[in-house]
């Protein structure tokens, strides 16, 4: 049984430290390129190329940017949460797919005009420098990204392929820094500008190589980790246990996520973020997967024994955050696994409600425990269930107002589908719940 213990309310003072840094790094960095544009090294043939210069230095500094959002840093993981890094880093590959267009496009133009050539003849005239052809290989492998993140091209895509593809970020690297040593003349009119921006691409390839190689092999090496259960909980879903040496070091959350890889049972490339479906206690892990890709769909299979290699811990769906006594935990799908790890949590005090939402009652994975953990509590669960027609909306304000009253003064928890997460949040503006006391992680890269 659980007994009472004093609220340990925490502000969410990490969290706007994070988003200031985030926002300070790109805001000075930016003013750095505005003066770097107009004190070039030499000055550029005509407009249209100076626009082209212009496009490209910037398309320089946001592919930094994007490095650090995909090097899984663990200060802004921790404290602004996947959910919203994940929007960042879309918002940021939009953004670089547009710099790719304009920057060449305004290239090609400025070099047309300038030889009086046309611009389709002036592609083959550039792609002679294999400088330049290796940046137009990069944009080529930049666009290919972009259109499979597209909703459309992605709802078509299995996890598995869309992460194969967004591979070859890797080698767009690789290509654009080639490019800007021998293009990149935008940076090079001192030696002061030179060694900012290459600390700049140093620091930001530093950080990737540091939190999505260094960090996880010395991790992994030490704590040896390994497949000592399977078991089935419904159909299509399963938990896998994983024990380990000293794994109380990894200092995991309930609510937390790792990236999750098994080595001899599916490709080395294939990885898949899986929240922890119960509180970790230092002598295991467990995640539990409903069969939706062909990853997913495999564990079921797995050995005991299988190595297991993850990186993490990560996410900001933890009691850190909490601003209120009272909690609110909702839940979508298999996203009730952080938010049945959350209800072992010590940390979380006060009144509980959780919302659980499954097509049917055979679909809620995961329902005995909950209830069991419901019941210690001392919490309230309700289970809704059925289809969502115009007359019976589960997540409408007048919905979530009937079920939790009081729920402007309560931390609301949230995972499930991306389409739920947009429902859920679009209602908590409208019942007046602040942005700090909504903590939410949306199933967006596998959406």
């Amino acid at each position: 049984m659980y007994t009472a213990t004093p609220p340990q309310v925490r502000r969410t003072g990490q969290s706007r430290a994070a988003y200031l840094t985030l926002w300070m790094f790109l805001l000075v960095n930016l003013l750095i390129v505005e003066v770097m544009f107009v004190n070039p090294s030499r000055p550029a043939p005509n407009t249209l190329t100076s626009i082209g210069r212009f496009f490209g230095l910037h398309l320089g500094f946001v592919m930094a940017l994007q490095l650090l959002l995909i090097g899984r840093v663990p200060f802004l993981e921790r404290r602004i949460g996947m959910d919203k890094l994940t929007n960042w880093h879309r918002w940021t590959g939009f953004t670089i797919f547009w710099l790719v267009v304009l920057h060449p496009t305004f290239v090609l133009l400025g070099y047309s005009r300038l030889e009086q050539i046309s611009f389709f003849a002036e592609i083959p005239n550039l792609a002679e420098q294999m400088p330049v052809l290796l940046g137009m290989i990069a944009a080529g492998l930049v666009c290919v990204m972009a259109f499979t993140s597209v909703r459309m091209a992605r709802r078509r895509m299995s996890y598995e392929a869309w992460h194969a593809t967004h591979l070859v970020v890797y080698v767009v690297i690789v290509l654009s820094v080639i490019h800007q040593v021998y293009e990149g003349s935008s940076f090079a009119s001192s030696t002061l500008t030179k060694a900012y921006w290459w600390a700049l691409w140093a620091f930001a390839i530093g950080a990737l190589l540091v939190n999505r190689l260094f960090v996880p092999l010395v991790r992994n090496a030490r704590h040896r980790l390994r497949v000592v259960a399977v078991v089935p909980e419904t159909d299509q879903a399963v938990s896998v246990y994983v024990g380990g040496d000293r794994l109380d070091r990894l200092r995991a959350r309930p609510g937390q996520f790792f990236w999750w890889r098994f080595p001899g049972h599916q490709s080395w490339w294939q990885v898949n973020p899986w929240s922890l479906s119960a509180a970790p206690d230092g002598r295991t892990l467990r995640l539990t997967a409903k069969a939706i890709g062909s990853t997913s769909a495999g564990l079921r299979q797995l050995p005991v024994g299988t190595r297991v290699y993850v990186e993490g811990p990560y996410g900001a769906l933890t009691t850190a955050g909490r601003t209120r006594e009272n909690t609110l935990l909702i839940a979508g799908g298999i996203g009730i696994t952080p938010i049945r790890a959350l209800l072992e949590d010590r940390d979380l005090t006060g009144d509980i409600v959780v919302l659980y939402r499954a097509r049917t009652p055979a679909d809620a994975v995961l329902i005995g425990e909950l209830r069991d953990l419901v019941q210690a509590r001392g919490a309230r669960l309700h289970l809704l269930t059925g289809r969502t027609t115009d007359g019976s909306q589960p997540f409408s304000p007048e919905s979530l107002r009937g079920l939790v009253p009081d729920i402007a003064d309560r931390d609301v928890y949230l995972c499930g589908p991306a389409a739920m997460a947009t429902t859920v949040q679009r209602s908590l503006r409208a019942l007046r719940v602040p942005a700090r006391q909504r903590h939410i992680e949306a199933f967006r890269l596998g959406a």
